[in-house]
């Protein structure tokens, strides 16, 4: 049984992603879509701001950061807390929506992962186009860790176009079927809205055809830094253990190692734990990685 922490824990998490998911994605993206001024601005201007164009990769953050969202989120309303905590750090943060399926809005990741594959290798080469970077961070949450792996193995010189894969709760090898009709009651409305809907979910499934091919060979490309950072009170991608990737090289961070009294779940690694956070910027850039504990909240 959860304890009280956990359970009051779980609930604000629930509250926050019901009031994300409503709202349109414009009023999110506030500072993030600001129109452009007539000159280029560095990112320590822009106070928290994603998505602008107008970012210049600093020397301390060469690599333009591009989130990649999970099953039923988008480019905002996942990365509300994770976009600014970067931007305000120095990076050049970037979000994407992909997946989408006709008709439907808000909810997104659930169109076909092959193809939500390729909608990431056209914005991988936008960003880095924009911002004149050799190469990006991937930092994905739930399938938004998963799909670029696809990415990863079938575009060609997608491994020459990315320095780091970061995945906050992945679906590495899938998850039970139980677990991903859970994502349906943690956003209301999105079961009677999808229902038939969403191949992304069947795809998902542990033991899939999608997820058995994309594994057969190994899970990682040569070039690539790859980290896993999961937590055990994960309610979607169970077990939780199945998250990690057991290969060589790979990076695989419990939550709780790292801080015992952290009860966040599958939402909240990524919308409000700066515990999770903290972790990714060591990842991100591991030369100035600095220990990450509780009291990393504070940072």
């Amino acid at each position: 049984m959860l304890s009280w922490s956990h359970r009051k824990q779980l609930g604000t998490t629930l509250l926050l992603a019901l009031v994300m998911a409503l709202v349109p994605a414009a009023a999110h993206a506030g500072a993030a879509n600001a129109p452009a001024p007539a000159a280029p601005t560095s990112v320590a201007a822009q106070g928290g701001a994603w998505n602008d164009d107008r970012c210049i990769p600093s020397d301390d953050h060469p690599r333009p950061v591009v989130l990649v969202h999970g099953t039923l989120g988008n480019k905002t309303s996942n990365w509300l807390g994770l976009a600014p905590y970067l931007a305000n750090r120095g990076y050049c943060v970037f979000s994407l929506d992909y997946g989408k399926l006709p008709l439907v809005p808000v909810f997104h990741g659930l169109g076909p992962i092959e193809d939500s594959a390729g909608e990431l290798a056209e914005f991988v080469d936008r960003v880095l186009d924009t911002t004149g970077a050799d190469e990006v961070d991937l930092v994905g949450h739930s399938q938004g860790g998963m799909m670029p792996r696809y990415y990863l193995k079938h575009h060609d010189d997608a491994a020459g176009k990315v320095n780091a894969l970061v995945a906050l709760a992945p679906s590495t090898n899938g998850t039970t079927l139980l677990g991903l009709t859970r994502l349906f009651d943690l956003f209301p409305g999105a079961r009677d809205l999808l229902d038939g809907l969403t191949p992304a979910l069947e795809q998902q499934v542990a033991g899939s055809d999608f997820i058995t091919e994309l594994n057969r060979d190994g899970y990682t490309v040569p070039g690539v830094d790859y980290t896993v950072i999961a937590t055990r009170y994960d309610q979607v991608v169970t077990p939780f253990r199945t998250q990690f990737i057991e290969e060589p090289g790979v990076n695989n961070v419990l939550l709780q190692d790292l801080c015992p009294v952290d009860v966040s779940e599958h939402l909240a690694i990524a919308l409000t734990d700066r515990v999770a956070w903290h972790e990714v910027t060591n990842a991100l850039d591991p030369a100035n990685a600095k220990p990450t504990t509780c009291w990393s909240v504070f940072d």
